[in-house]
């Protein structure tokens, strides 16, 4: 791992203290401004929808002009966004700064492609599980200074969210080297943005069934991360320090899975069925969350839930990496963050029709639906398998 892993690594902590900052607040911010449970879900919606048409764009030019210069635009439009956000008067304020941040919002998929520039393929997975486990101290210590900028206002949570990313523009202005060799970039028509690579990434060869998968396991898992906030709030009544302390578990336990968890699987078993084990974790606590509607059952199955829930991302964005040309390592990981961002749009909405505020025990029935979908994804990886498979030879 070089230097310039390091910087990148770096980077994506301090761009996940600006993602995480907020994840615990987007619900109760959205209630601030009048807005129902459907209506929050469509708060959550819309930034991932804008991302799901920008990060191939993104991808492709990060191809074509290197890396730095989109990781800067991406994260100076998270600055503006963000203090938008935060200082937002209306709901059609916040909607739009929501929408904007999504629409710059590349610098995860760029970053991932930076990290694919400076790493081996043999190096590639415990790179992933580093740089996952650089997202997951950000759970660490986003949700702790959530805590205290709550202590301000929930629209303050933004103004710090706007504040991180700000320092991560710094850092990548000053410090950053272009990492895309000269002769790795691609060529051809500057404007044709690769939109069309949403339709025909489907049919690169093992690059499409991991889209697919990573789609249909997004889509389940952000019906989780949406209901689960209502669910945790009313069924278990809970209160929203406690619901960032959860985050914060969540967070803790990720980043020790991550920084020794995945090394310790990866000398047994393969990336794919490090995968397949995460997935299985992860539908069978979506199951078991709310069958008893008590908070300390709840924290037991959480604990469960994080141990191995945060191994199935490194892993599906490693089998992207390995199974791509060097070439194409930005666009195919571009393609893959817009269709996890696109799963992140219709998770929350489907979890939105699925509730009812007025009869709480409905909270359950996004998380029930998730197991079982999250069961019906894991059965689809296992049969289709030997297509995703990187040949390591």
């Amino acid at each position: 791992m070089n230097r310039n892993f390091w910087i990148i690594a770096l980077i994506a902590f301090i761009n996940a203290l600006s993602y995480t900052v907020l994840i615990p607040i987007i619900y109760l911010y959205g209630k601030q401004f009048g807005l129902n449970d459907f209506e929050t879900s469509l708060l959550f919606a819309i930034y991932s929808l804008a991302q799901f048409f920008a990060t191939p764009v993104i991808g492709k030019l990060s191809d074509r002009f290197g890396r730095k210069p989109l990781l800067v635009i991406s994260l100076l439009g998270t600055v503006i966004a963000n203090y938008m956000a935060g200082i937002a008067a209306t709901a059609g304020i916040l909607f739009f700064a929501r929408f904007l941040d999504g629409i710059t919002g590349g610098n995860v998929s760029v970053a991932q492609a930076v990290i694919s520039d400076v790493t081996t393929p043999a190096t590639r997975a415990k790179a992933f599980g580093i740089f996952g486990a650089s997202f997951g101290l950000g759970f660490i210590l986003g949700p702790v200074i959530s805590l205290l900028a709550q202590e301000i206002s929930l629209g303050a949570s933004f103004i710090a969210s706007a504040a991180f990313a700000f320092v991560g523009l710094v850092i990548t202005i000053f410090f950053l080297p272009e990492t895309l060799k000269k002769e790795d970039r691609s060529t051809g028509n500057v404007f044709d943005l690769g939109l069309d690579k949403l339709i025909t990434g489907l049919f690169i060869p093992k690059i499409g069934i991991l889209l697919v998968i990573n789609f249909l396991i997004g889509t389940t898992f952000t019906m989780f991360t949406y209901a689960f906030q209502p669910y945790f709030l009313t069924v278990l009544k809970q209160t929203n320090q406690t619901l960032t302390l959860m985050f914060l578990l969540f967070g803790v336990l990720g980043v020790i899975m991550q920084t020794s968890g995945i090394s310790i699987l990866n000398r047994k078993y393969s990336v794919v069925n490090i995968l397949l084990l995460g997935i299985f974790v992860r539908s069978l606590c979506f199951l078991l969350m709310p069958v008893i509607p008590n908070i300390i059952y709840f924290v037991v199955v959480a604990i469960l839930f994080a141990s191995l829930n945060s191994v199935v991302q490194p892993m599906i964005s490693t089998l992207i990496t390995l199974n791509a040309k060097p070439e194409e390592q930005g666009i195919v990981i571009g393609l893959n963050s817009s269709y996890l961002s696109i799963s992140n749009a219709i998770g929350p909405i489907l979890a939105g029709v699925l509730v009812n505020q007025s009869n709480p025990s409905t909270y359950a029935y996004p998380l029930y639906f998730a197991g079982i979908s999250t069961f019906m994804v894991l059965f689809f990886a296992v049969r289709n398998q030997r297509k995703f498979t990187p040949n390591m030879s």
